[in-house]
């Protein structure tokens, strides 16, 4: 078979398979699997192929029609700036998470950062690329996502502390002038409503979040308070359809300059809430933040 046969017949199984764009994503992998890019491969579509690199092709393929995310058979997602390795250990980088960088830079972009349930680690790695932080630290309570955060960081080429931790347990007396996290925030429910091709294949323990789905976002918004140096800003991923409910915690724990921002899809998908600065080192009231 030359390579326009073999793209056509793993166009079939993928349609068959109900994949969306079968004949894009056949001609992706195609490219993937010969290190060149999705138009270099369209044009090479004449040409033979070699049976070993048939039946690697076909093996990722057969991945796709089993379902797995596009990102875990290429085994890499596009962030911002930075190539992520993606596979089973931790979610994958999402093109909503980087407009939560993109609020992180502008409202604090040196000092010491801090991102919780790092994942992959592209978060941390983003701001230690665009920034000009001191420090960016990087903590999650999975080893695995941890060591995945580890080789994307070797990867990059970028300088990240990478800590075991459940949130900022491991933190203790640390203090930061910007925390940034995406935390789970599903119910049971919605995680049992998820579409197989997350549900299947991305890690549990980063999607759900208690019987309201606000757990995790309620434990980040209590240590954001003892962990944030004054002044200092949280910035975090939301479910659009909690962002007021969030909001309402933020303030009533104490935080103040409390705003909810839409992503490209006008949902409301980002909180940035600031550290209240003392007035005075007796005072138990907060001074207008400039």
């Amino acid at each position: 078979m030359n390579v326009a046969e073999l793209l056509d017949a793993a166009a079939a199984r993928l349609r068959a398979a109900g994949v969306v764009k079968p004949r894009r994503e056949a001609n992706r992998l195609w490219a993937w699997l010969n290190r060149v890019s999705p138009g270099e491969a369209y044009l090479a579509r004449d040409r033979g192929t070699e049976s070993e690199q048939a039946g690697v092709f076909a093996a990722a393929v057969a991945r796709r029609v089993a379902g797995e995310p596009m990102a875990y058979v290429l085994g890499h997602a596009g962030f911002r700036n930075l190539e992520i390795r993606c596979d089973l250990r931790a979610l994958i980088p999402r093109p909503e998470s980087e407009g939560l960088v993109e609020h992180a830079l502008r409202l604090a972009g040196s000092g010491r950062a801090l991102d919780l349930g790092t994942g992959t680690g592209c978060l941390a790695l983003a701001l230690a690329q665009e920034g000009d932080f001191e420090s960016v630290t990087a903590v999650d309570l999975s080893e695995p996502a941890l060591e995945l955060a580890a080789e994307n960081a070797a990867l990059t080429g970028l300088e990240i502390r990478l800590l075991r931790s459940d949130f900022g347990a491991a933190l203790a007396g640390e203090r930061f002038d910007l925390i940034v996290a995406n935390p789970p925030y599903l119910t049971e429910a919605e995680y049992a409503a998820l579409d197989d091709s997350v549900r299947r294949w991305e890690p549990r323990l980063a999607l759900v979040s208690g019987v309201d789905g606000l757990d995790a976002t309620r434990r980040i918004l209590d240590e954001a308070t003892r962990m944030l140096l004054p002044g200092g800003w949280l910035v975090m991923e939301l479910d659009s359809t909690r962002s007021p409910a969030v909001a309402t915690l933020a303030v009533d724990q104490g935080l103040v300059e409390v705003e909810v921002w839409d992503d490209l899809f006008a949902r409301q998908r980002y909180l940035t809430a600031r550290h209240a600065q003392l007035q005075d080192p007796g005072s138990r009231g907060v001074a207008p933040v400039a």
